[in-house]
């Protein structure tokens, strides 16, 4: 007869599936850590404000626009330091003689030399985030306004219901709105592999 054949998965794959879990888990502390924080600064301004003039201090800090940003700031620096980097070492001091012996002031020179060997990077650096920030669930869940959904919510919403024909619209409306920049990011860095 036919043995039984069982299918387990490779050490690569439960190593990845380990590194995913981690990850999710560091955003979500991540994520937490920024509501703490912003949650005691807001109770002090509460405390501090309504000591003044008599009435709360509106809720600006731990659940609002202001949450999410200084989240997605800390979170997605990182994916915007490389791409700026790259592009600010471009612009060396040899440059900056050549222009000034050229007649150039420093304004032009920033305008005409530096801004256009910088833009690449950094449109390259906005990108990313963008996208990124399009995408990310955990810290949007815990610091988002009230009524307020991003795609990413709104899918992981309607999935975790198992309304799934629901969620693919959203799902799908990520990946649109997410590819151009994409395939713009993966030809220049084309581009840039096939002139070293």
């Amino acid at each position: 007869g036919l043995a039984a054949h069982r299918v387990t998965p490779s050490t690569k794959a439960r190593k990845q599936v380990l590194e995913l879990r981690e990850l999710d888990l560091r955003l979500s502390l991540a994520a937490l850590g920024v509501l703490v924080l912003l949650g005691g600064l807001q109770s002090g301004l509460d405390d501090a404000w309504t000591r003044l003039t008599g009435v709360q201090f509106p809720l600006l800090l731990s659940g609002g626009v202001l949450a999410l940003i200084f989240a997605y700031q800390s979170r997605f620096a990182a994916a915007a330091i490389g791409p700026s980097e790259s592009a600010l070492q471009r612009v060396t001091p040899t440059l900056d003689m050549a222009a000034r012996t050229l007649g150039a002031g420093p304004g032009e020179t920033a305008w005409r030399v530096h801004r256009p060997m910088v833009m690449s990077g950094s449109l390259l650096a906005a990108l990313l985030v963008f996208v990124e920030v399009l995408k990310e669930l955990p810290a949007t869940m815990i610091l988002r306004p009230f009524n307020y959904d991003t795609l990413a919510v709104i899918a992981n919403n309607y999935a975790s219901d198992e309304r799934l024909g629901e969620a693919a619209l959203p799902a799908l409306l990520i990946t649109l709105v997410a590819l151009p920049p994409m395939i713009w990011i993966a030809r220049r860095i084309t581009r840039q592999e096939d002139a070293k």
